[in-house]
């Protein structure tokens, strides 16, 4: 089963990642405390620490998690990119927006090159539906429908 490997917030744009044990999502706002809570649609980003190894083997150097600045870093699989598709991390519930393109930040705070290493493997951009803690070890579902959920069925994880 895939989990939550690490998670990260910054308070505000351009301020340090901060690795935490937990955050607290609310539906249609996104992670509090982090600079885009609030935000229309960009509540949540989504990034395998597998999609981030293949970056690494292509770029010629490791890829840390908290150098991307996205808020989940699951621990193996694909993040689905296509808008509409939903996943559910914790309790939570979310909703693809579009595909994490590498930011240009990447190439001073990763290095050159890192950005386009990481093309097509910088995870998802996501809205949050539903409201609930996410925790380091919680159970990640990259692809509800596929594994019959309550997702798949229209009706909220419990």
């Amino acid at each position: 089963m895939t989990r939550v490997a690490a998670l990260h917030i910054a308070p505000e744009r351009k301020a340090p990642m901060v690795a935490v044990d937990h955050v607290e999502v609310e539906a249609g706002r996104g992670v509090v405390g982090d600079r885009y809570h609030g935000t229309r649609h960009r509540h949540v980003s989504v990034q395998s620490l597998s999609e981030l190894a293949e970056a690494g083997a292509e770029w010629g150097r490791p890829v840390a998690a908290s150098a991307t600045r996205r808020t989940i870093a699951v621990d193996h699989g694909r993040i689905p990119t296509t808008p509409g598709a939903r996943l559910v991390v914790g309790d939570v519930e979310l909703e693809v927006v579009r595909k994490a393109a590498p930011c240009r930040v990447m190439e001073t705070s990763v290095g050159p090159g890192a950005a386009r290493a990481m093309h097509d493997r910088g995870g998802a951009i996501c809205r949050a539906l539903t409201s609930g803690t996410i925790s380091v070890g919680d159970p990640v579902v990259l692809d509800p429908a596929a594994e019959g959920s309550a997702v798949a069925a229209g009706t909220p994880p419990p």
